[in-house]
């Protein structure tokens, strides 16, 4: 590490606004002779953009990103050898004012780290004879404005192009008009090194379409919800005024701005005139698709406007691609939403006045990002900033960084992050030094929860989230969900205590390893006590009470079975639409699945009506929303107040697709050894999948066409996998070494279900999941709000017929619709 010897500096004469004008600094100096090598360190208070001898350095933006900025601000580094002549050498940089002034959560509120903006810039040069020069920003530098006269991450950008001082950060500048600076008192040992990618430009996207809406607006259509902003090439007279306001969807025709709230994301770029002029903001992103375009001089073409993909540069590691293209879109929507929503900071949205770095939307996310992305970097140093704040403030955020007006109390799925993401990124790459440094803020949480239980080992009080966003939860209450809060809260205690004890393993600290097993078989006996019934009854009897009592391996195995039966009759009975939250979706897929009711999973994954998985993809979603119909039926926008069509939480179930629909999963910590088991379902014939480990790539490839499978398999040097082979008549299974591998072989008849018509029961069309439901959804259509329960005694043996006589004026069209469903059973239609 480089000594920090810069100190921060900011404009000897503060804008009197709160949202003031960008402070442009820049020091002119000389070198008599050539550097053999050149370091350029940087970093804010705000945002900062390095110049160097006449153009900007390096390709990183919204520098330094956000992270707990009195305890880590980081310092990014630039080699910068050639930019370094002999004679007169300028250093500079503008200054923005970012998270750290910006407001920033609904609340409004600004100036959470700092009442003003301030650049740190040290150039370090070492000459071919060992001697060294270090030029740093000082009270020697000069500051000034220019064209950046406002710069809000929610907010957008305003440039006047005219007041830019051209040639401001090249030698020669004439600065005498200049003011002096102020240095600014900053802890210099928050500074540190980066662990995460930088944010840089990944992708540029044309238009799609420039659409004349019928009130005459121009909007730009780019195909696909992004974070970023546009770049725009433009020639016009001096003083003109283009606006760029930013949208996700449009309704009736017009773009909507209801999913932003507040935030008025709206850029505006004023031209000095004289020739083409090229401008994209510094220090501002956006969430959007559409931009409503207005002061255009002249005709708008598609070549004059990009729109800018910003993120962390992370490296790409999870491919899947399936013969269904719903599923691809889904799956396509999922890593969007990460890409947008990985700006510097896991964050739940990147449109809207919040954008914050919830705890539980990673949490429910992290298997599926870890797959998707090498989220070592990004993911390590949010989680470096949740210890560090829990180690300030005594709990762990609800937000990283936290901006909170009030404190946070411990709570489930959101809190205990500090414990299950470190263990899921262990669980990815292998690494117990993951599991090292995390390892007192893991402990801190658990034993912090462990003093709340109550004398029955329950965490029965306090805030909980519960199953946040369940779509029956009240729109004004998405905590209000119908599993109970504290139920959740203790299933999530039992996965999180059964983690922190095999942490405690992993890094040999038997008296710790102890502790948290005694507390796991505690908290999980309550668990039982309190909510399950001997059989394998879960009490509130929803899909996310049944689905985490599975998934976190709570019940004894006499009552998996059980639990399983009973979570496949909710799910059915809700018509295979999605009745989950936050807490239940990324686990409902994998309970069912293990429990023996595969087909009800893929039913469930593959259903489009409202709510579902797919019903957004329905819906030209490019992205994962919010709430399950934060786009309604209608094509209106949910009036919620909470409906971002840019939320990765809910798309969780990737993770799932991942390892059921694409097969993989790690055996052992970093897929040193792993099984492949594709497990095919309800249409859905071939996938491949890639995924590339911390050993190398894996590919699976499977296909089931006339009666034939076939599964191609590369693992890399250093693994070995069990490949269990998909519909193999002797269930086949095989041990395998590094290499590729390829198996082709007749299928099984997996089978369609049974042959239906009027005459057949409840009881039977409710044992074939599919037929029952294509048989409730026809029935559904003209005869709404009737509930069927196939499962009940007394209607199990009911004909469909005998059902339809007790129909005061039951239709020809119910009757034609019903017959059409049960045909489409028989066949094994599954939609």
């Amino acid at each position: 590490m480089s000594t920090w010897t810069a100190s921060f500096i900011t404009s000897a004469t503060p804008s009197p606004a709160p949202e003031g004008p960008a402070a442009y600094l820049r020091k002119e100096f000389t070198l008599t002779r050539q550097p053999a090598a050149a370091t350029l360190r940087v970093t804010a208070v705000g945002l900062i953009e390095p110049h160097l001898n006449g153009s900007v350095v390096g390709d990183e933006v919204l520098t330094p990103g956000w992270t707990s900025y009195r305890h880590r601000l980081v310092v990014s580094s630039h080699e910068v050898t050639d930019r370094i002549r002999i004679g007169g050498n300028v250093i500079g940089a503008v200054v923005g004012e970012g998270w750290a002034l910006g407001r920033l959560g609904w609340e409004g509120k600004r100036h959470h780290y700092s009442e003003r903006p301030a650049g740190w810039l040290q150039l370090e040069l070492e000459y071919a004879d060992g001697s060294t020069e270090v030029i740093v920003s000082d009270d020697t530098f000069r500051s000034s404005t220019g064209g950046g006269l406002t710069d809000s991450i929610y907010d957008g950008e305003e440039f006047d192009a005219r007041l830019e001082p051209s040639g401001w950060d090249a030698p020669g500048f004439d600065d005498s008009a200049w003011d002096g600076v102020s240095l600014m008192d900053w802890p210099q040992e928050s500074l540190v090194e980066p662990i995460a990618p930088p944010i840089r430009r990944i992708e540029e996207l044309a238009p799609v379409d420039i659409l004349t809406t019928p009130a005459g607006l121009t909007v730009l259509d780019f195909g696909q919800i992004i974070s970023g902003w546009v770049r725009l090439q433009v020639t016009g007279p001096a003083g003109t005024t283009i606006a760029l306001r930013h949208a996700e969807v449009m309704t009736d025709g017009e773009p909507d701005y209801e999913t932003i709230r507040t935030a008025r994301a709206t850029d505006r770029y004023t031209l000095s005139g004289g020739g083409p002029e090229v401008w994209e903001p510094r220090f501002t992103f956006h969430g959007f698709r559409y931009v409503q375009v207005d002061g255009w001089p002249g005709e708008l073409t598609a070549d004059a406007v990009r729109a800018i993909v910003v993120h962390s540069d992370m490296r790409r590691t999870g491919w899947l691609e399936t013969s269904d293209p719903l599923l691809n879109q889904l799956h396509a929507n999922a890593v969007w939403s990460m890409r947008d929503n990985f700006v510097g900071v896991p964050t739940d949205c990147p449109q809207r006045d919040e954008r914050l770095g919830w705890t539980g939307d990673i949490n429910a996310f992290a298997p599926s990002a870890a797959f998707l992305y090498d989220v070592r970097g990004v993911l390590g140093s949010w989680l470096r900033d949740l210890a560090a704040e829990q180690a300030a403030r005594g709990f762990v955020p609800w937000v990283v960084p936290d901006v909170l007006s009030t404190p946070s109390s411990p709570t489930a799925l959101w809190s205990d992050v500090a414990v299950s993401l470190p263990w899921t990124l262990y669980r990815e790459y292998g690494d117990p030094r993951i599991l090292a440094e995390a390892y007192p803020s893991m402990t801190a949480f658990i034993r912090q929860v462990a003093d709340l239980l109550d004398e029955n080992g329950l965490w029965s009080s306090g805030f909980q989230y519960g199953d946040w966003l369940d779509p029956d939860a009240p729109a004004d209450n998405p905590a209000g969900g119908k599993t109970d809060r504290h139920l959740v809260a203790a299933a999530y205690l039992c996965r999180t205590t059964r983690e922190m004890a095999d942490t405690a393993g992993v890094l040999e600290r038997p008296d710790d390893a102890a502790e948290f097993r005694a507390l796991a078989e505690r908290v999980r006996t309550a668990f039982l006590n309190e909510y399950v019934s001997a059989n394998g009854r879960v009490v509130d009897e929803t899909a996310t009470a049944y689905a985490l009592a599975i998934a976190f391996d709570i019940l004894d195995e006499s009552q998996r079975a059980h639990a399983g039966d009973r979570l496949a009759a909710i799910v059915a009975k809700a018509g295979y639409r999605i009745s989950t939250g936050f807490a239940g979706t990324p686990l409902v897929t994998d309970a069912l699945s293990s429990t023996g009711h595969l087909d009800a999973a893929y039913l469930l994954l593959l259903e489009t009506g409202c709510p579902s998985f797919l019903y957004p993809v329905t819906m030209g979603a490019t992205t994962i929303w919010e709430r399950w119909d934060s786009i309604r039926p209608d094509g209106s926008i949910n009036p919620s107040g909470m409906t971002s069509l840019n939320h990765y939480a809910l798309g969780a179930v990737v993770d799932w697709m991942h390892r059921t629909i694409g097969g993989l999963t790690p055996v052992e910590p970093g897929y040193s050894r792993m099984r492949i088991a594709p497990r095919p379902g309800r249409g859905v014939t071939s996938a491949v999948l890639r995924h590339t480990t911390t050993h190398g790539d894996v590919l699976v490839d499977w296909r089931i066409v006339d009666g034939e499978g076939r599964v191609l398999v590369t693992i890399p040097d250093g693994t070995t996998a069990v490949v269990e082979l998909p519909l193999h008549p002797d269930a086949a299974a095989f041990e395998i070494a590094a290499g590729s591998h390829e198996w082709n072989y007749p299928v099984e008849d997996a089978g369609q279900g049974g042959s239906y018509n009027l005459d057949s029961t409840l009881g039977e069309i409710a044992a074939d999941p599919n037929a029952w439901r294509l048989f409730t959804d026809a029935f559904g259509r003209h005869v709404p709000g009737v509930p069927l329960d196939g499962d009940d005694p007394g209607a199990a043996a009911l004909s469909i017929r005998t059902l339809l006589d007790y129909i005061p004026g039951a239709s020809e069209e119910l009757k034609t619709d019903i017959e059409a469903s049960l045909d489409a059973a028989t066949t094994g239609a599954s939609a």
